[in-house]
């Protein structure tokens, strides 16, 4: 019996190694060419967008004297020579009024064995500038979020005048266009952007680069999806309201002082590359339980299972994440997973039918299979959950094994006798 343990233990760390392999390998496959096909959907699709909040600056020009003692080449005597120049002066203000809308629908993308998320954004902004200092011009400056990205329907409009004409620039890679407006006091300056682009991963409004002041700020976002998620170091929304599609968010404050942004984490599908490889890594935790079930059911039974036959056994379960690891490159991972767990399942059931016979086949080995190899990987598909999934069918696995060894004599089935056991010992008649 013994002998027959060691065997068995050594079929189970050699096709270990084999699961660490595959698992690597997969892995390998997945982010070496996630690089590569990232860059390939940013330049077809987009990249993560940040939206800067349109900067005004106020310029006018100011008289300045300058005093200037001059000497007199004829007469040597000196004059004061009061000259008047025209200098250019510059001060950023703030907007008075902010109204964003902004529309998100999800259109995710595959390429290889990763889902990207791609999304369409549909972005709308009322602006306002109310001025209460001399006459001069604003110069409204605005950022485009990246410069890997369309931007369809573009429109700009400047106290009523639809697309004025703009001067463009580079800052950084970021395209800018500045519109300069004539302005006196008390003049009220609105104007509006709109467009629709096309970004990945994430979308963020930002207010600028350092902590600035917002006065009557208002961003209605709506999403065509329901999972939603805010990035790190970013403000919540205000009013969270769940409809039909997804949902309604708003940002809504009347003086705000603050240096974080405002943003929207795109929601991610199963990605089939990294599913595919912790459910090869996590495969010697499921043949480990199918092979203590099996060997207690076919110990108790008197079944007599030679180690070829587990490695057999082993070799069928190595199947099920081999054929799901290449499928995934092709179609779409659950009907990849069921065609695996199928084909595994055919080939321990069709293996054991031969072995022992169709009944021990079909309902101990089958039923043992579908839930330690089957239940335990698809498992994984409930992210966040997989720990205390596998945590409850391990303490279920060992209630059910405790039961059913409770009263068999160890000593005994090891080659030991009887007499090892302790005096009033239970003894189970064979």
């Amino acid at each position: 019996m013994s002998k027959r343990m060691v065997a068995i233990a050594a079929i189970y760390l050699l096709v270990g190694i084999g699961w660490m392999v595959l698992g690597g390998s997969v892995s390998e496959r997945t982010w070496n060419s996630d690089r590569r096909l990232k860059e390939e959907v940013s330049a077809l699709w987009g990249s993560p967008q940040t939206q800067v909040s349109p900067q005004i600056a106020f310029v006018w020009d100011e008289e300045v004297e300058e005093k200037q003692t001059v000497e007199d080449a004829a007469t040597r005597e000196k004059k004061l020579v009061v000259r008047t120049t025209r200098i250019e002066r510059q001060r950023p203000v703030i907007l008075d009024r902010s109204e964003v809308e902004v529309d998100f629908r999800m259109d995710h993308r595959r390429k290889g064995l990763l889902w990207y998320a791609t999304y369409v954004v549909d972005f709308r902004g009322q602006y306002a500038y109310v001025h209460d200092d001399r006459d001069g011009s604003l110069v409204i400056t605005y950022r485009f979020p990246t410069a890997q990205a369309l931007y369809n329907g573009f429109r700009l409009e400047v106290d009523g005048a639809v697309d004025p004409q703009i001067v463009p620039s580079d800052e950084g890679g970021v395209k800018v266009v500045r519109q300069v407006v004539p302005v006196r006091r008390g003049a009220r300056v609105p104007f509006a952007i709109a467009y629709r682009s096309q970004g990945l991963d994430w979308w963020r409004y930002s207010f600028g680069n350092d902590v600035n002041r917002v006065k009557n700020f208002e961003l209605l976002m709506t999403t065509d999806f329901k999972d939603v998620d805010f990035p790190g170091g970013t403000i919540s929304p205000t009013l969270k309201e769940e409809t039909p599609r997804g949902w309604r968010l708003v940002w809504k404050s009347e003086n705000l002082i603050s240096g974080f942004q405002i943003g929207l984490t795109m929601p991610k599908k199963l990605n089939p590359g990294p599913l595919a490889a912790k459910i090869a890594f996590f495969a010697p935790v499921c043949c480990g339980f199918f092979f203590v079930w099996m060997f207690v059911i076919c110990l108790m039974r008197g079944i007599d299972l030679h180690p070829m036959n587990y490695l057999f056994l082993a070799a069928a379960f190595f199947a099920f994440h081999l054929l799901f690891g290449y499928t995934v490159d092709h179609i779409d991972v659950v009907p990849a997973f069921v065609i695996s767990s199928a084909v595994s399942m055919f080939l321990v059931i069709s293996y054991l039918r031969l072995v022992v016979g169709i009944r021990f086949a079909a309902l101990e080995a089958g039923g043992s299979q579908l839930v330690y190899l089957v239940l335990f990987s698809y498992a994984h598909f409930f992210e966040g959950f997989t720990g205390l999934i596998v945590t409850v069918g391990s303490i279920l696995t060992l209630f059910a094994l405790m039961q059913l060894t409770g009263r068999i004599r160890w000593a005994e089935k090891f080659g030991g006798a009887g007499r090892e056991l302790l005096p009033g010992s239970p003894r189970t008649a064979r």
